[in-house]
């Protein structure tokens, strides 16, 4: 993505945050985690994160297709993930603001949408795929009975210090 629209886009963060509250609010909580004044704690994280890869990408080029939202929501066999909701109204915030950018810059951006779109899912995929990992829910009742009780694996909990479900599950409530 072109430097200035990665730039014209960070100077639209208050107006892209307040969207995706805004769209938030619309989706229904279902569990608490969900809830709309939690989840914007993580926008700050998130849009770093988008930012961050956008401006790291070498130019355009021709790469895979961003993966379906079906597929990012079927790695959740509990449908409790309240990143699912979180990242799709993220992904619907991000892109109407490019859309109305290019708009106003009578300028044609062919592959803009395109890399936020696949940014955005790339991320939303890894951090839906780390909470999941988390689910007392992911497996079935017949596989959780003849599961033998482990230790917490150390290694993980170091492995996913950096990411947003660490940053979700850590961070205190204040």
């Amino acid at each position: 993505m072109e430097p200035a629209l990665v730039h014209a886009l960070q100077e639209r963060r208050p107006d892209i945050r307040a969207h995706w509250e805004a769209l938030l609010w619309t989706e229904p909580v279902n569990t608490p985690l969900a809830n709309p004044a939690i989840l914007v704690r993580l926008f700050d994280y998130t849009l770093d994160q988008v930012f961050g890869t956008l401006q790291d990408q070498p130019a355009p080029r021709r790469s895979a297709p961003a993966p379906a939202y079906a597929a990012i929501r079927a790695i959740c066999t509990c449908d409790r993930n309240p990143l699912l909701a979180y990242f799709l109204a993220g992904e619907q915030a991000l892109l109407e603001t490019l859309v109305l950018l290019e708009a106003s810059a009578h300028g044609k951006q062919d592959h803009a949408a395109t890399e936020l779109h696949l940014t955005i899912r790339r991320i939303a995929r890894r951090e839906v795929e780390s909470f999941c990992s988390l689910c007392q829910y992911r497996r079935t009742t017949a596989d959780r009975r003849r599961e033998i009780p482990r230790r917490e694996n150390p290694s993980r909990r170091r492995e996913m210090s950096g990411s947003l479900v660490g940053t979700l599950v850590c961070a205190p409530l204040t």
